[in-house]
């Protein structure tokens, strides 16, 4: 009887409810999300080169968790290695550039803007601020709903400045101790340690290496770019770690280097150790002792800089996405809780310095989507900076459901959007 009753009472109400919160979820909330011209700063400077280095700790938190995979997370209780901000600041004329590693998950707007604010007050032209993606790291410094969720866990205000602080710091250094240098660059290889994850046949197993020297060939400073995901640490563990890019940094560190170990075309790329039979814990230092090796035996050709271009370009995104991510039933409030978090712009970089092209994007390519932003600028990609669009996947994997589409927060649009404004930025390099 009083089943009966409760059915007839509150069931309708119960059913208009879930319904009006249907409604109410899946109603247009994105509004507009328009292209538009593709606005480009640039600049470049004449003469000899000069550069410094910095180093900074992140002094993290007492408590809070430990980035890089959705719930649940460990809280970090101890750290394996200190986390670390690194800069190079690079002069030519009257031209200053500064390059960031942070030793994080991703690089969000919110911790980018800061930072850029400290380097307009010490005199830079430019900043990339980059991280390096180790999914191990220090979480709680994204504001943002989707991030929180998705990898980094619930935002933490000492946090953030933590990482900012460090950055700044490190950025201050490099600028104080700017001297002259000379600049080598070169290749190797890690092709044995990397594989590509799902449907994509390939990964990019290239390593680049930009060596800077002081005079008289003292070591100063170096940028390595390589495409292969942090994701050595055993997950679930209760301790920070900077992962292979962090033990990589300490190893050149003391050979007398200040080394900036960054991702490329990673967003396909796993780690592959076939062969080589380690316990878990030791796949971070392996890596790095084994790409310390290479860069130790290669051969990088001294090259004369004098000059030293930037240019940036800021471009619309296509609206948000989640037809691959949910199915059909919640996409629309999928949507709207994506445009909450998602970015409507994005910056891509280039800079040249001396024969040396980079590229900086705001996300994860795959090595098919990098290699199209590479033709396009002629340059080689250094993702995950100066903001965060998520992955990056060409508009035919993205429409077959393939590669790493399924963790794409855009359309297939998204890579017609930043090749053209890598092709913008390049074409302001002179």
């Amino acid at each position: 009887m009083l089943r009966r009753r409760f059915l007839r009472l509150y069931l309708p109400a119960f059913l208009l409810t879930v319904a009006a919160a249907y409604a109410l979820a899946s109603w247009d909330w994105c509004g507009a999300w328009g292209q538009g011209d593709v606005p480009v700063v640039s600049g470049a400077g004449e003469g000899p080169l000069s550069v410094g280095v910095g180093v900074a700790r992140i002094e993290t938190p007492s408590s809070g968790v430990v980035a890089g995979y959705p719930p649940p997370r460990p809280d970090a209780s101890r750290a394996e290695l200190p986390l670390h901000a690194r800069a190079l600041v690079l002069r030519a004329g009257e031209t200053r550039v500064g390059l960031l590693s942070v030793e994080l998950l991703t690089m969000p707007e919110s911790l980018v803007a800061p930072v850029r604010r400290a380097a307009a007050e010490l005199g830079l032209s430019d900043v990339w601020i980059a991280a390096t993606h180790a999914h191990s790291s220090m979480g709680g410094y994204d504001p943002r709903l989707m991030s929180e969720l998705a990898g980094t866990g619930r935002y933490r205000e000492e946090a953030a400045n933590a990482a900012v602080t460090a950055a700044v710091q490190a950025l201050k250094q490099a600028a104080g101790s700017l001297a002259p240098a000379t600049l080598e660059v070169g290749e190797a290889s890690a092709a044995d340690l990397s594989a590509p994850r799902d449907d994509e046949p390939r990964s990019d197993g290239r390593v680049l290496l930009a060596r800077f020297r002081a005079e008289g060939g003292k070591p100063l400073g170096e940028l390595i770019l390589l495409s292969l995901h942090p994701t050595l640490r055993p997950r679930g563990a209760a301790e920070l770690s900077p992962d292979y890019p962090g033990h990589l940094a300490r190893l050149r560190q003391e050979a007398g280097f200040v080394s900036l170990v960054l991702q490329s075309e990673g967003g396909n790329a796993r780690a592959s150790l076939e062969g080589h039979p380690l316990e878990p814990k030791d796949k971070a230092p392996f890596v790095a002792q084994e790409l310390s090796r290479r860069l130790d035996a290669a051969k990088p050709e001294p090259t004369q800089v004098t000059r030293l271009a930037f240019a940036r370009a800021t471009v619309a995104l296509p609206r948000p996405d989640s037809s691959r991510l949910v199915p059909a039933f919640f996409r629309p409030a999928s949507d709207n809780f994506l445009c909450a978090s998602a970015p409507k712009r994005a910056e891509v970089g280039a800079l040249e310095v001396g024969p040396l092209r980079l590229l900086s994007l705001p996300g994860e390519p795959t090595a098919a989507a990098g290699a199209k932003l590479e033709a396009a600028a002629q340059a080689r990609p250094v993702s995950l900076a100066n903001g965060y669009v998520g992955y990056i996947n060409t508009p035919e994997h993205v429409r077959l459901r393939q590669a790493e589409s399924r963790r794409q927060y855009f359309g297939p649009e998204l890579l017609d959007a930043l090749e053209r404004a890598a092709k913008a930025a390049a074409g302001r390099l002179p």
